[in-house]
């Protein structure tokens, strides 16, 4: 067995297709999507590799299919080794680099109709500047010991934030004020980023939250992570990556992000606090 784990994955992706392909009548990407009730796109999506499907997907895909038990058993079996494979961090960055993984959540970001960010400590990635974004990959890359391509990887974030422009998509972008206050970066790249910030809260499919550091939280910020049409979740920690479709931890995320955003502020009431940061600065 590869113990590469994108390899795999583009392994069992092409299955997938073949099996697609070899039912009878040939059933076509569209033709399935709609009888799984799903968009075409996350069809292409997940027999290219970039969107790994989820157990009850997959048994879904082959009911259709009419794929045997027996070879549905075996199929979730190498789907769970793959996944145990990809929550090795270490392991994605060896192979992809940071430049590998802004492409692949650009994926999502091209397939989804909305986009939810919240990030507890850092500026988020769509309206990260580049001097920003380079702090963040070199960083990274330090504490890590891997994934350093940096200058592939800003460039590529760079190229992502083009998303904010697509006034077909709904962007939900929450971030807490003390990412303001870090000194995650030196004061002027920060300088630069709270400009960018304001400039995007003008922006109209763009929806722009701070929660304040005196908010009254219902739950304490663990960590950031990403909802995509709320039905996929990504989630970043230390040591891995997170992903999952699973309906129940989905609404979990989805109803912490409707708390935040009744204590966030939004508007000319984020304007101020951002304004009161580029005034700090000055002093």
């Amino acid at each position: 067995m590869n113990e590469d784990p994108n390899v795999r994955l583009l392994e069992f992706a092409d299955g997938l297709r073949q099996r697609r392909i070899a039912h009878a009548p040939v059933t076509t990407q569209k033709a399935l999507a709609e009888l799984l009730g799903w968009r075409e796109m996350k069809v292409s999506l997940i027999e290219r590799g970039k969107q790994a499907i989820t157990e009850p997907e997959l048994t879904e895909w082959t009911r259709v299919l009419g794929v045997p038990a027996k070879e549905l058993d075996a199929l979730q079996q190498e789907l769970k080794a793959i996944r145990l494979d990809q929550a090795r961090w270490k392991a994605r960055l060896r192979t992809s680099g940071h430049e590998g993984a802004q492409k692949s959540f650009a994926e999502l970001e091209h397939a989804a109709q909305k986009i939810v960010d919240v990030e507890t400590a850092i500026v988020p990635g769509p309206v990260q500047t580049p001097a920003y974004a380079r702090v963040a990959f070199e960083k990274l890359a330090r504490f890590k010991g891997a994934g350093g391509d940096v200058a592939a990887a800003v460039a590529a974030r760079m190229q992502r934030q083009q998303i904010l422009y697509d006034e077909t998509k709904t962007i939900e972008l929450l971030m807490f004020e003390a990412a303001l206050h870090s000194r995650f970066v030196p004061p002027e790249t920060m300088a630069g980023q709270i400009d960018r910030l304001i400039a995007v809260t003008h922006l109209r499919n763009v929806r722009v939250g701070i929660v304040p550091l005196d908010a009254e939280l219902e739950f304490p910020p663990l960590h950031g992570f990403w909802l995509f049409d709320d039905e996929l979740l990504s989630a970043e920690a230390i040591h891995t990556d997170i992903v999952t479709r699973d309906s129940e931890d989905v609404q979990l995320y989805c109803d912490y992000v409707a708390a935040l955003w009744k204590v966030a502020a939004e508007g000319d009431d984020a304007r101020e606090i951002l304004n009161r940061r580029v005034r700090a600065h000055a002093l």
